[in-house]
């Protein structure tokens, strides 16, 4: 039997308390709506209560993103098993997960809500951006990456932050297209780099050595192969009046090999209780 008498709390347990409770309502609405009227109802104090722990709803505002910015960031741990795609792809759902699970306050950290401009906020965002970066540099394991690869992770960073916000506003394309998308921009990112740089084309065939052909990149191969024709055909023109030789094309054993394995018909397994040479 309750007898109704509430637990005092510590000082630090209580400003953990408002930091979840400000964060779960930041989760539905903008923190720009919320009051700390509201927060202090949700948590069971007064006002003047919320303002002993906090000096202001800026300073609790803050210490929100702060757990929302580590929060956000421990998303693209990663254990460094299996292929990269498949990797990419977890990550994505996890990231996605966040994103809709705090979609205000998300969009809130990421676009400086009430504290844009201000030097605590812009440096939370930069630690989940230098944070995304990190790993992913992790995962690629080059001990002294070219330049054009640090641009192309930042870019995917940048890009990845920017088609969860749009996404937030309308939901219009479904969250797992978005995050398979993601995947393959990433290739599609690094592909066009290999283009211009030997070092960024041995970086592409590496990570493409072990990838499976119907992993997240095989996917993108058999997509782009079915768009052949009609790009073949509409490239026609450009190609016959451009001035300039064309190189021979080369294709590394990696991305043949891929190629290969992704565009194979996939075998239905024998039925049970049958060998794959018997007849029914």
């Amino acid at each position: 039997m309750t007898t109704g008498v509430r637990r005092r709390m510590g000082v630090d347990e209580r400003r953990q308390q408002l930091i979840g409770v400000a964060l779960e309502l930041f989760s539905s609405r903008s923190p720009d709506d919320v009051s700390i009227d509201e927060i202090a109802a949700a948590a069971g104090i007064s006002r003047p209560l919320v303002y002993h722990y906090f000096p202001g709803k800026q300073s609790l505002y803050e210490a929100a993103l702060r757990r929302a910015a580590d929060e956000l960031a421990a998303r693209f741990n990663e254990p460094h098993e299996g292929p990269l795609g498949a990797r990419l792809l977890r990550v994505m759902g996890r990231f996605f997960d966040f994103v809709d699970h705090h979609g205000p306050g998300f969009s809130a950290l990421m676009r400086g809500g009430p504290a844009v401009g201000s030097t605590t906020t812009n440096a939370m965002i930069d630690e989940v951006r230098q944070a995304a970066y990190d790993q992913i540099m992790a995962h690629l394991e080059i001990e002294n990456p070219p330049v054009r690869l640090t641009l192309v992770v930042r870019s995917w960073v940048a890009l990845a932050e920017s088609t969860a916000l749009l996404w937030l506003d309308g939901r219009d394309v479904p969250r797992t297209e978005l995050e398979l998308q993601l995947v393959h921009d990433f290739a599609a990112l690094c592909a066009v780099s290999a283009a211009y740089d030997e070092d960024m084309a041995g970086v592409v065939s590496g990570m493409l050595a072990n990838e499976p052909g119907q992993g997240p990149f095989g996917d993108l191969l058999v997509r782009l192969l079915a768009l052949a024709p009609a790009t073949s055909s509409a490239a026609e023109p450009l190609a016959s009046s451009a001035t300039a030789p064309t190189p021979e094309p080369t294709v590394s054993p990696a991305v043949e090999s891929l190629s290969e394995e992704a565009i194979k018909p996939k075998v239905p397994a024998p039925r049970k209780g049958h060998e794959a040479g018997d007849l029914a």
